[in-house]
């Protein structure tokens, strides 16, 4: 696409206080140019993690949504991995506005091949969970075919992709949840599902890796599952000191050869995607009293936009 055909403007939501979901508003702000090694995209959808009204602590006002896919619009100077109309999804870094606008520039490293098989809503809601659980599971869990692993919110966004990563690298997956949400983590491959609200620590043999990604008591309740030598990984808080086990807290980054990975899997069928509730850019607030909502299953998407 042409520069010339590129606005000046465009519409964005714009967060001006920290977790109000009535202080985020759409606003026309600046359209931003690629700088060197940057791609700019149409967004055609963005997706909403809970939360996230907290993070940009600091800078103020600022653009939510760190999830997005779209269309490739411009390239930066010496970027080269992309052309112009190429689909692409990916997750922004945190340090900087995210992609609930019409256009949206980032590194290129940022970005992947868009799953051919699903829409753009679809694909936006996927990039954060499923690089939390991938590198939950194998970069900071080291889990390997034949290991027991116990994944605490077996069926919140994240907890989603974990228990099917986990099973297709043949591990033995227990996986927690509440009583409304058992059969549905059964439906996603786990060996064993457990009521989180029993005392399940009591009598489960031990695991190799616990991930904790429902918070609460969870990480505190199976510590003493962890066998020696073994690791609890959270993306929640950081777990209490440990001895004889390894406990990790880590925030999830950009990490395209992994996000490609993870298209392959989608387009092969390989993984189950969790349903998602689309919203336009003028109902902002309701977006975002909706992710908030405890009882609120997938994931909650601006669509369409651009």
């Amino acid at each position: 696409m042409p520069t010339a055909s590129i606005p000046s403007t465009m519409p964005a939501l714009r967060v001006h206080e920290l977790g109000d979901p009535a202080a985020v508003r759409e606003e026309h702000v600046p359209t931003p140019s690629p700088a060197d090694g940057e791609l700019l995209i149409r967004v055609h959808a963005a997706a909403v993690t809970r939360d996230e009204l907290e993070w940009p602590e600091g800078r103020l006002p600022a653009t939510p949504s760190y999830e997005f896919s779209g269309e490739v619009v411009a390239l930066g100077s010496s970027a080269s991995d992309f052309a112009v109309g190429d689909a692409v999804y990916g997750m922004a870094l945190f340090d900087r506005d995210g992609a609930a606008s019409e256009y949206f520039a980032a590194p290129e490293s940022v970005f992947a091949r868009k799953p051919a098989n699903v829409d753009d809503a679809t694909a936006a809601a996927v990039p954060l969970p499923a690089l939390s659980a991938w590198q939950a599971l194998f970069d900071h869990g080291l889990l390997e075919s034949g290991q027991r692993v116990l994944v605490h919110g077996a069926t919140g966004a994240v907890g989603h992709f974990a228990v099917q990563l986990a099973r297709r690298a043949g591990a033995q997956v227990i996986a927690t949840a509440s009583s409304a949400n058992l059969d549905a983590a059964r439906e996603l491959g786990a060996d064993e599902v457990i009521d989180r609200a029993t005392p399940y620590q009591d009598s489960l043999a031990p695991v190799d890796l616990v991930f904790d990604a429902a918070g609460g008591d969870a990480a505190e309740r199976s510590a003493a599952l962890v066998r020696p030598g073994g690791r609890l990984v959270s993306i929640i808080s950081e777990p209490a000191p440990a001895s004889g086990f390894t406990s990790i807290f880590f925030i999830v980054e950009p990490n395209r050869d992994q996000l490609d990975q993870i298209t392959e899997l989608i387009e092969l069928g390989g993984l189950r995607l969790m349903p998602h509730q689309e919203f336009p850019l003028d109902r902002a607030r309701a977006a975002f009293e909706a992710s908030l909502d405890r009882g609120h299953r997938g994931k909650v998407v601006f669509s369409p936009i651009g």
